[in-house]
Formats: structure tokens, C-alpha cells, sequence
């Protein structure tokens, strides 16, 4: 068979027609009880915690290359393999893996669009069946030009070129909320909540393109800027880092550990 040429957010009726191609690696992100109950046939069962690191309290960082080349190679990861993930959150797990994947050096993946509510409401086959990949040796080639450090951010604090955006709640955003040491924002950021991406009437689908992109601009976040997404951990955030790069931003970064990171570390500027 060919290689598969997918489009970085794909349709549920997009995917029906690819579930038997040999080079199609389908990774399920759901609660474990949700995999176990109903999937997408074919698809991996991934558990979360395994494409992320912990160093308390700091949590949501980027595995390191022997983490990452071990559970790439254990679910069957070739050079040429298209990873098509989903879960049943709205994206963001699924989102988190494939921001992974591209550090990892894999950029051959699709996120699906509603994931598997919209797959499940629309009467697609699902399984109960167990599926379990063919190891590979896969080879990580790590790339961090989608990563920002708390030094990157630190050092463009003042850059009119680089903007911020806050993808948690406005209570975590303003402070009321808090999750770490301190609360509050990264100064200067842009608040956005992940879910505003979603449209709640069609199976947590990304909006329109179009609606998304007015959003955006309204707040100056333009595509001709980089854009730093962040949330607590990187876990929602990764699914607004996806959803701007299927609107052609080139030039944006997830923050690893994000404000589990900036707010659990004293000496960093925080607004309210």
C-alpha cells in the first residue's frame, strides 16, 4: 500500500475508509473504562501517563528520548507510519500525544475531530475487541522547535513578536483559582479557554475555521506572530497547539509543565 496523506484534522467519515491501511496506527487516548467498554476498531488503547513526566509539583513535562523511544517502538512506530488519535475529552489527550510525537520527530499524524463522541453519535462500527501493536525499534529524533522552555519565555516577555496564550479557565487565569505555589498568569498572556475552540452542539468538533481564526485575531494572536500556548500542565493546551497549527500558524510552542512550572518557581513575574 502507499503511504497515507492525511490532513492534520480528519473527519470521521475520512477515517472510515483508512481503519485497514497497513501504515495507519489508530492510538485511543480515552479513560481506560471507556477503551475497555467501546473503541474505533483497530484502535491501541495509549494510557496518558505514559507520554508524560512527573517531577512533583511540576507535572506535564516531556518525557525524556529512552521514555519516548520505548513507547513509540512498543506501539509499532515506523518512519513511515500515520498516527490518527482520538479520546473521549474532547482532544486534548489526544491533542497532548501528537505535540509528543513531533518533539519525538514523528510529524506524520492526524488528530480526529470530536474524537470518539462524534464517532460514536454518528453510528460508526465500534469493538470491544482488544487490539495490541507490533513492537518496532523506533528511532526518536527529538525536535524542540515546538517546545518553550521557562527561559524562552522569560527572555520574550517583551517581544511585541511573541504572544502568550492562557488556554485555562478565567478563575485559574485571574488567580482565584490555583494549582501551584502561586496564581495568577504569565504576564502579558492572552486568556482562552480550550473549550471556546469546540463547538458543544457537534460533538466537541474544532469550530469553523473561519470563526476560529476572527477569535484569534481579535486578539491579536495573527499568524504572522509566535504563539505560546500554555494551560497547567500542557494537556489543553496541546489540543489549541494542534488546532492552530490546522490553521496555518507556522510558528507556535507548547509550554511542558506550563503553570505548574511558572507558578511553583518563586522567582518568576506573575500578574493578576
Amino acid at each position: 500500500m502507499s503511504e497515507l496523506d492525511l490532513p492534520l484534522i480528519i473527519e470521521v467519515e475520512q477515517l472510515e475508509q483508512y481503519l485497514q491501511h497497513e501504515k495507519l496506527l489508530l492510538v485511543d487516548l480515552s479513560q481506560p473504562t471507556t477503551y475497555v467498554q467501546y473503541h474505533i476498531p483497530g484502535a491501541v488503547f495509549l494510557d496518558y501517563a505514559w507520554i508524560v513526566r512527573i517531577e512533583h509539583p511540576r507535572m506535564g513535562l516531556l518525557p525524556d528520548p529512552a521514555q519516548l523511544t520505548h513507547v513509540l517502538s512498543a506501539y509499532g512506530l515506523t518512519p513511515d507510519t500515520h498516527v490518527v488519535t482520538y479520546d473521549d475529552e474532547g482532544g486534548g489527550r489526544a491533542a497532548r500525544f501528537l505535540w509528543t510525537l513531533e518533539a519525538a520527530g514523528h510529524t506524520r499524524f492526524s488528530l480526529l475531530n470530536g474524537g470518539l463522541r462524534a464517532w460514536a453519535n454518528e453510528g460508526h462500527s465500534i469493538s470491544t475487541e482488544i487490539t495490541f501493536p507490533t513492537p518496532t525499534e523506533f528511532q526518536v529524533n527529538m525536535d524542540f522547535s515546538g517546545v518553550a522552555t521557562r527561559q524562552f519565555i522569560l527572555d520574550n516577555l517583551s517581544n511585541p513578536e511573541v504572544k502568550l496564550l492562557d488556554t485555562r479557565s478565567p478563575a485559574e487565569y485571574s488567580g482565584k483559582k490555583v494549582f501551584a505555589e502561586r496564581g495568577g498568569h504569565i504576564p502579558g498572556s492572552i486568556n482562552m479557554e480550550w473549550t471556546e475552540a469546540m463547538d458543544k452542539q457537534h460533538d466537541l468538533r474544532l469550530k469553523p475555521a473561519k470563526q476560529l481564526r476572527q477569535m484569534l485575531e481579535s486578539q491579536d494572536i495573527t499568524q504572522d506572530k509566535t504563539v505560546i500556548v500554555y494551560c497547567q500542565t500542557h494537556h489543553r493546551s496541546a489540543h489549541t497547539y494542534i488546532m492552530l497549527k490546522s490553521l496555518g500558524y507556522e510558528s507556535v510552542k507548547g509550554y511542558p509543565g506550563s503553570w505548574s512550572d511558572w507558578g511553583n518557581e518563586p522567582n518568576t513575574p506573575i500578574e493578576h
